[in-house]
């Protein structure tokens, strides 16, 4: 449901908003893809513009090389990004953009593919903790107050890993017992750190590290961890701290990545990629194990892109390249693709909040619509020729709290302010 309340500064959406009840801001985002990690909002007020491409733009701020997102905790924003020979997590106020403290890290990292250098992963802050891992591995603990740190671990080195096409991007899970890493060491695909102290509680598998971010759930009484990594998928009982399994799911492809985050959906597990890989879809049964539900080289073969899931329906962008990407509804059951529209905005990223996507594509367009499984959205024939709000790569996920979206691009962050005013 979406109430118009109208303005003369442009309209003012309740999205969402039933029963009497008024929605309300949504004031953290600690993590990539938001604080259930399924890149979804509940209903909230927002004042957009009259016209498409006049995104209200608060402030920007210019960084060093990167691609991880903010996290965004009360009035307290993390940003991971890279100067010179030194990683740099800073922590600015969101109302002032003044610094309220900076760590700084000493890093080598070279990216073989001619990318930028900076750090890939989007921090956590859980418990007033901040956790940051760079693109060498090494993950950094520290107090989200003041910045002082409590530990740091250097997990390609204590596991022998070495670096991988892209460095290490795959943000940490952090858990109220354990934090969960695809490192992708032999012996150490996943591996389980103590929050307090960051030394290694368990360590299991032997496939390389992805691109993906480990996601967990309890399915029948059973805390599962799902880790995508360079070979495939795999479980983690997180009570036993031991392997489930493992699933072969990969390209033929020696130079291909995993690198979209799995979906977890009651007792079903949805898992994606590129380079002729496709969907795997499974079913977790009572014991733990699982039975698959279908696959497909068709269905959906996000590469990058977050996958989200409404009502049975997956959506989401698929495709390799910007070039011939799509922007597609799948039918989770089956397979089944509904609908499948050229994207015109590459390799997107979304967020779903009440019933409307914000859609972010890689060239720095912005988009609002309402996403159905019966047909797809009306876009533009060129997004392209709106106002670009950022220039290309725009490859990091968007965050969106206390009715700011933040937007990033390879250096640069930029706050689109929605709050209706008062």
């Amino acid at each position: 449901m979406i109430r118009v309340i109208g303005t003369a500064m442009g309209v003012i959406l309740a999205l969402g908003s039933a029963n009497g009840i008024e929605p309300e801001l949504t004031h953290d985002w600690p993590r990539i893809f938001g604080p259930s990690g399924d890149s979804t909002l509940p209903a909230q007020p927002f004042q957009l513009p009259g016209a498409t491409d006049d995104w209200p733009v608060a402030w920007s701020l210019d960084l060093g090389e990167s691609y991880a997102g903010p996290s965004i905790v009360g009035n307290k924003l993390i940003v991971y990004h890279r100067l010179a020979d030194d990683e740099i997590l800073e922590c600015i106020d969101v109302e002032t953009r003044a610094s309220i403290w900076r760590h700084q890290s000493p890093t080598q990292y070279l990216d073989q593919y001619g990318y930028n250098n900076g750090p890939r992963a989007t921090p956590v802050i859980a418990d007033d903790v901040v956790y940051a891992l760079g693109a060498e591995g090494k993950l950094h603990s520290l107090d989200l107050k003041d910045g002082r740190l409590r530990w740091t671990v250097w997990l390609n080195r204590d596991f022998r890993v070495s670096q991988d096409f892209f460095g290490v991007a795959g943000s940490p899970l952090v858990l109220d017992d354990q934090i969960v890493l695809n490192v992708g060491g032999k012996g150490a695909s996943a591996v389980g750190l103590d929050p307090q102290s960051g030394k290694a509680m368990w360590s299991l598998g032997d496939d390389g590290p992805s691109y993906a971010t480990p996601v967990s759930a309890t399915i029948h009484g059973r805390r599962i961890a799902f880790v995508f990594t360079k070979g495939g998928l795999l479980a983690v009982d997180m009570g036993e701290q031991k392997l489930l399994w493992n699933i072969p799911f990969r390209s033929k492809l020696y130079e291909s990545v995993n690198a979209s985050t799995p979906i977890v959906v009651g007792d079903t597990v949805f898992v994606s990629a590129t380079y002729g890989t496709g969907s795997l879809c499974l079913r977790i049964k009572p014991d733990g194990q699982y039975e698959e539900l279908w696959r497909s080289t068709r269905a959906m073969d996000s590469h990058f892109s977050n996958l989200i899931h409404v009502d049975g329906t997956l959506y989401g962008f698929a495709g390799r390249h910007e070039s011939d990407c799509e922007l597609r509804a799948i039918d989770l059951k089956t397979g089944k693709i509904l609908w499948s529209v050229s994207s015109l905005l590459g390799r997107g990223s979304m967020i779903k909040v009440g019933d409307h996507f914000f859609l972010w594509g890689e060239r720095g367009h912005l988009l609002f619509r309402q996403l159905r499984p019966e047909a797809p959205p009306e876009l533009p024939e060129n997004p392209r020729t709106a106002k670009s709000l950022l220039s290309y790569p725009c490859w990091t996920p968007p965050a969106l709290a206390g009715g700011r979206l933040y937007l990033r691009n390879e250096r640069k962050l930029i706050a689109i302010d929605l709050r209706v005013p008062r």
